[in-house]
């Protein structure tokens, strides 16, 4: 079993309602608050391009 590393945004200023992300090749989303429901999985190159999307709209 393979040790997965979840973080939280920088922006999150330890607020306990936050999603979290574990990137690899597939990334993991979930939400700090239902962590027990599990993760949305997302394949690694979308998330990418989420992050990207995001990042030129600010």
């Amino acid at each position: 079993m393979t040790k997965v590393d979840w973080h939280k945004s920088s922006y999150s200023d330890g607020a306990h309602n936050c999603v979290e992300v574990a990137e690899g090749r597939v990334t993991g989303v979930r939400d700090t608050q239902y962590r027990d429901r599990g993760p949305l999985d997302v394949p690694a190159g979308e998330w990418a391009a989420l992050l990207a999307s995001v990042r030129m709209a600010r």
